[in-house]
């Protein structure tokens, strides 16, 4: 019998609906001073859906990311954004404050994004600098968590940086790469995934994540080499295209994929399983209702 490790699903989309508010290139953060405890009960509706594993939400909390001012890349025809640089500390608090509502019942993972923009490895810093601005997160969270999950990494330098910056703190280091939508074998930055594995191989995880499902077979058969925990969890986004990644859009013009409805969603993460994954569970635009159709079909297997 086979231990499978259940995560959870998206937060970011999930804040949207039960918000109601349209997404802003600060949602996901502004919610926590907007809606104290709303990120609570998402984590409490997954965590009742079967995940065992709760993802802070704190994917977006980088300096770069709340640096003011119309100039920054995620500010979005001329918007003047606040800056925010100086709750940085205090919102990652908030993040992990939130992950309380069910901690006891869920192992919690701290949440570190990429560097510079989801999917674009072009602005992501050099070596030094990403390890230790991704180094100042690791210091925060780590005595508040169980592990660190290193998230939609899209480039080898990227990987290289956030291990070097997990490795300085008593925590397992898990990292999830994100991949070609078209190719499964390649990371975003076009390189190969048989080289994040040597990465990863390192590392206490390595998973496939926010991309879409049918490119995940091939990305696990790449990490499949590096001899450490594997798995993947897909987002449910129409594809994100080339178009998208040179610049110019921000993930408020993606779209949800209509047929990705739990019982589909769910189909490609037991496929997973069967390629070797025992760690599954969902991206962008997945929700609970997903999560509680895997933990089904988890169950029914034994």
């Amino acid at each position: 019998m086979t231990d499978i490790t259940i995560l959870d699903g998206g937060m970011g989309q999930e804040l949207i609906k039960r918000s109601g508010q349209p997404a802003t290139p600060l949602w996901s953060t502004q919610v926590m001073i907007d809606k104290p405890g709303l990120v609570g009960e998402v984590h409490t509706a997954y965590a009742e859906a079967g995940a065992m594993v709760a993802t802070t939400n704190s994917y977006a909390i980088h300096r770069d990311r709340l640096r003011g001012g119309a100039s920054n890349h995620y500010a979005s025809d001329g918007v003047e954004l606040p800056d925010m640089q100086d709750r940085f500390e205090a919102l990652h608090m908030a993040a992990l404050k939130e992950a309380d509502a069910v901690r006891g019942r869920c192992r919690i993972a701290g949440s570190i994004g990429p560097l510079g923009a989801s999917y674009r490895p072009d602005l992501h810093p050099g070596l030094d600098e990403a390890t230790a601005l991704y180094a100042e997160i690791v210091h925060l969270q780590a005595p508040h968590v169980d592990m660190l999950l290193f998230e939609t990494i899209a480039s080898l330098e990227a990987a290289r940086a956030c291990l070097a910056a997990g490795r300085q703190s008593d925590r397992p280091v898990w990292l999830a790469f994100t991949v070609d939508d078209e190719n499964g074998s390649l990371l975003r930055s076009g390189e190969p995934m048989a080289e994040a594995a040597r990465i990863g191989a390192e590392a206490d995880a390595v998973l496939a994540n926010c991309s879409a499902p049918e490119a995940m077979p091939r990305a696990l058969d790449a990490l499949a080499g590096a001899g450490v925990p594997i798995g993947a969890y897909a987002n449910a986004f129409a594809m994100i295209t080339k178009d998208f990644i040179k610049g110019g859009t921000t993930a408020s013009d993606l779209r949800q994929r209509e047929d990705m409805v739990p019982r589909v969603y769910a189909d490609h993460a037991m496929r997973w399983v069967d390629q070797g994954a025992t760690i599954i569970g969902g991206c962008c635009e997945t929700g609970p209702d997903h999560i509680a159709e895997i933990a089904k079909r988890v169950k029914a297997r034994g």
